[in-house]
């Protein structure tokens, strides 16, 4: 009887354990798994993302990873195409307000930057962002995608640049619209002082008058020129 007795004891002693012990075991579980799904695909460590961690900086904040993942893939199309000659690579984010500085000019040789500027974008795209985009004829607004940055010219805006549009229906009529880069005195600090924005042009991605020259011989001669806005979706080639 006693031995009965103490049987049933024990067999409820190591129920009530194990009942006990189950939420903790159930909690690691749930912690563990916790802990790994945290971890999304898109931050697995990649080439791409490899190259953009070990660009030299100049002192410059670097593009978001998501611009320059999607210049990177055109770039790379292009260079073996031949359509592009030269190791430059020139991201505009529109996705960043007028008054940041969103254009970047990258030498993919050495992997540095070697600019980081204010950039205007056209007046019908909106206001402080660039919200709205077009290809068509005064529109006065500005194009997505990639382009060739291709020869110089002096025109009403001094030296300027011409821009051929790669991606058909987007920003083909590039040349045809004249959308060039130049200067222009409304992209400026002051400017933006004043009106809590920065001007904006027919289209055209303008430039700080002191960079221009600059910037202009830095990615003439069929250099890459990419600009980006999280709608974009490339159709490139």
């Amino acid at each position: 009887m006693l031995k009965r007795f103490l049987s049933l004891a024990l067999i409820g002693l190591c129920s009530f354990t194990i009942k006990k012990d189950l939420p903790i075991e159930n909690a690691i579980l749930m912690e563990t798994t916790k802990k790994t799904e945290v971890v999304p695909s898109s931050m697995i460590i990649d080439e791409k993302f490899e190259r953009y961690q070990s660009i030299e900086s100049n002192g410059f904040d670097l593009p978001q990873y998501d611009s320059f993942s999607k210049a990177m893939d055109g770039f790379d199309v292009l260079k073996e195409k031949q359509i592009i000659q030269s190791n430059i690579l020139t991201i505009i984010d529109f996705d960043l307000p007028s008054t940041q500085k969103r254009l970047w000019v990258i030498d993919m040789d050495e992997n540095k930057v070697l600019f980081h500027s204010l950039v205007a974008h056209g007046k019908n795209s909106g206001e402080l962002n660039a919200e709205s985009f077009s290809n068509e004829n005064e529109s006065y607004k500005s194009s997505l995608g990639f382009f060739v940055a291709s020869e110089t010219y002096q025109g009403s805006h001094g030296l300027s640049l011409k821009l051929d549009g790669l991606e058909k229906s987007k920003n083909d009529n590039a040349r045809s619209r004249a959308i060039v880069i130049h200067g222009a005195d409304y992209v400026s600090e002051s400017f933006i002082r004043e009106h809590n924005r920065l001007g904006r042009s027919f289209g055209c991605p303008a430039l700080p008058l002191e960079l221009t020259k600059s910037i202009i011989s830095t990615i003439k001669n069929k250099s890459c020129l990419f600009i980006n806005h999280r709608s974009n979706r490339t159709v490139l080639l």
